[in-house]
């Protein structure tokens, strides 16, 4: 990428449409501007203009256009915005037009959002928020990601890396400049204290079972069992539809079939894995071995087998966290909707004429939201943010640990944890640190 271009791209859905928004960034967007529509509009104001080709200035269409200059911009660059009629024509010619103003071409996947980060609109937390808002699937992921695009992460990381700051600080300047009559002595202690808090607030973020990856992920649930015993007509029977191929030949689902649900906000993946079973056939040596894979990293197995035969019973590995599900009740005439759900973690269902169903699917709602959480959004929701917060908070160890020995010691360790604060939220810079010794302390006045 290179960051003197300006940059365009259709920012709208896949066309047709009813409207199509081509934004451009960059240095040559007010020249982009006045070749497409012949001046440059007043900023922040939508403007009805005729957009032309810039030889020909043969008319293209008729467009709303934005004018927004940096850095007050959402990329922090010059920046324009055409709001088109949605038709693929339109947008092919408007594109060809930008691409041919001197400076601009098409922007790369994620080129706006790199700019923004680059320009200090985003940090790294909100820029994740921002990716798992287009992705998300129901109303708690949404909740989840939109408070991590407006920085529930970020602002808390930058509070603690200020602190963090703060501290380091104070060890730095009573190493370096303790000759100095402004720099009073014994300032490790204060520090220290100072990262006794911070370190055990970080500990206390952690400490939430990681239900914020688990809701941004998915609570994912494997469907298991021996062969034939109906698990992927339980899975179409709950998807309501024909999501897995059913058929009574033993060892037909060979691969892992995926299917994602919305339990009442709660994200729900459904894995129908193959018929646990020894057999000779490479192929289906195989989808057991993936079948054995998933279900041993499913957050919940269901254990389906046969209500007429209830004889296999789940692996070890996975016994701790899987229900049983008897399925066929219909053919074994054992079991009726009204006691179609017993005690513990046992069900009798019915793929043919629904019966369980509700109840199995109301319980692995619960058991969603029991794991995830409905409360407050978490802070961690990646593995990225868990490794930063775990890597400073051991640094923050050793430092607290070195107490009674070497400052230098202690200075390194906090200089390592606000390194890795600094990753979390993409800005690493040591120039922080002596801007604090010298606003506090006066030093070289």
């Amino acid at each position: 990428m290179q960051s003197h271009d300006t940059v365009f791209a259709l920012s709208s859905g896949r066309p047709p449409a009813a409207i199509a928004v081509v934004r451009v960034s960059g240095p040559q967007t007010a020249d982009a501007l006045a070749a497409l529509i012949g001046r440059v509009p007043k900023a922040r104001h939508a403007t009805l203009a005729t957009v032309r080709e810039p030889a020909s200035r043969e008319a293209i269409d008729q467009a709303v256009v934005l004018w927004f200059p940096g850095p007050g911009s959402e990329t922090g660059e010059d920046t324009a915005e055409f709001q088109l009629h949605g038709g693929r024509a339109v947008i092919a010619a408007v594109l060809k037009a930008l691409a041919s103003v001197p400076g601009c071409r098409m922007a790369e996947p994620g080129e706006f959002t790199r700019r923004a980060f680059h320009k200090g609109k985003l940090d790294l937390t909100r820029v994740e928020g921002l990716a798992d808002l287009i992705a998300a699937d129901t109303d708690a992921q949404r909740r989840q990601a939109l408070s991590h695009l407006k920085g529930l992460l970020g602002d808390r990381a930058e509070g603690w890396r200020r602190r963090l700051i703060e501290a380091q600080a104070l060890v730095e300047a009573g190493l370096d400049f303790s000759d100095e009559g402004d720099v009073p002595a014994g300032l490790l202690a204060p520090a220290l204290a100072q990262v006794t808090v911070l370190r055990d607030e970080i500990r206390r973020a952690l400490e939430d079972g990681g239900r914020g990856e688990r809701l941004r992920d998915g609570f994912v649930v494997a469907i298991a069992g021996p062969p034939n015993a109906g698990k992927s007509s339980l899975l179409n029977r709950i998807v309501r539809r024909e999501a897995a191929i059913v058929s009574p030949i033993p060892g037909t689902t060979r691969d892992v079939v995926e299917v994602h649900l919305d339990l009442r906000g709660q994200p729900v993946t459904l894995l129908d894995t193959a018929g646990l079973r020894d057999t000779d056939d490479p192929v289906e040596q195989e989808g057991v071995r993936r079948a054995r894979e998933r279900a041993g990293g499913a957050d919940l197995v269901l254990w389906v087998q046969d209500a007429q035969d209830r004889t296999e019973v789940p692996p070890e590995d996975i016994r701790h966290r899987a229900w049983t599900v008897s399925t066929k009740i219909d053919l074994a005439g054992a079991r009726g909707p009204a006691e179609s759900r017993i005690a513990g973690r046992q069900f009798f269902t019915s793929a043919v004429t629904g019966d369980g169903i509700p109840e199995l699917l109301a319980a692995l709602q619960a058991e969603a939201e029991a794991q995830v959480g409905v409360g407050e959004p978490a802070l961690v929701v990646r593995a990225r943010h868990r490794v930063a917060l775990e890597e400073t908070a051991a640094a923050l160890d050793r430092a607290l640990a070195q107490r009674t020995g070497s400052d230098e010691l202690v200075a390194e360790d906090l200089r390592l944890a606000a390194r890795s604060l600094g990753r979390l939220v993409g800005r690493v810079d040591v120039e922080d640190i002596l801007d604090v010794i010298f606003r506090d302390f006066c030093i070289g006045k």
